[in-house]
């Protein structure tokens, strides 16, 4: 990995190597181990924190320009792209349902089902996971094991800039409908997020579950269960409701497994 890391970081800095065969033979070799999960954009470390690769980030945005526009048929549909996608999905052990799609450059691990919906090139997501209908889960996004992404969850991709962290959401989290996870927001192991809530990288997320409120920024803590909320902001104009976040509990033991959103809001007498 240090010959290519080193091939992608020159080709970086000097555009014109892309010109070169081996430069283009280091670009094709960091995406095929994307593509098998051999290496991640980003990655858990020993202390519990995350990792960017920001050359491998480097290395997917080279890809483009080295692509040749082509025509692919799957009769009856018909694109016009730079990027293949990916196949071979029953020796993966991945369940994929007419329409979705997947990037070539995507890793799927074993279990992972997908209804119609998309996966681009760079993501990572784990064994079990659910990509439900019209989820679409960005480039570089990391997705845990055990993950479900319920129907219409939009998980942003980021490549640029290179040193910003994707949207990782980890293992066993549940993300509800028509949710929107954005800007290198981070959710903890087996969280709950309810359906239509939205996170940035700046969305102040408020745990109102003690006497006093506690604030965080673009990141959820493992086992929350959150809900949409807004808040009062002055503008020059006067003082106007903004969307937040709301930390309304934690994670009960009868929702651990194949838990659903309303089951687990259940516990806190809340519907959405």
């Amino acid at each position: 990995m240090t010959n290519l890391q080193a091939t992608i970081e020159a080709a970086w800095a000097d555009r014109s190597l892309l010109q070169q065969p081996a430069t283009t033979e280091a670009i094709h070799a960091v995406i095929e181990e994307l593509d098998k999960g051999r290496l991640r954009v980003a990655e858990p470390t020993a202390d519990g924190q995350w990792q960017v690769n920001d050359w491998v980030k480097k290395a997917v945005i080279l890809y483009f320009p080295i692509q040749q526009m082509e025509t692919i048929e799957l009769k009856p549909f018909e694109y016009r792209d730079k990027m293949r996608l990916k196949t071979d999905y029953a020796s993966q052990g991945v369940r994929v349902v007419p329409p979705a799609t997947a990037r070539y450059g995507a890793f799927l691990a074993p279990g992972v089902i997908l209804m119609p919906s998309y996966v681009n090139i760079g993501a990572w997501v784990g064994e079990g996971t659910m990509v439900d209908t019209w989820a679409t889960v960005g480039s570089c996004a990391q997705i845990g094991a055990g993950v479900h992404l319920s129907g219409g969850v939009g998980i942003g991709g980021v490549l640029e800039p290179v040193q910003a962290a994707p949207v990782i959401i980890e293992d066993g989290a549940f993300i509800g409908s028509r949710s929107i996870l954005v800007e290198g927001c981070h959710v903890g192991k087996e969280a709950v997020i309810g359906a239509g809530v939205t996170i940035t990288g700046s969305t102040k997320i408020i745990d109102v579950t003690g006497a006093e409120p506690v604030e965080y920024k673009g990141f959820v803590p493992a086992r929350s269960v959150v809900i949409p909320g807004s808040i009062t902001k002055k503008f020059p104009a006067g003082e106007y409701q903004v969307p937040c976040a709301l930390i309304i509990g934690q994670r009960k033991p009868s929702t651990d497994l194949k838990t659903s959103l309303n089951d687990a809001l259940r516990d806190f007498g809340v519907s959405v």
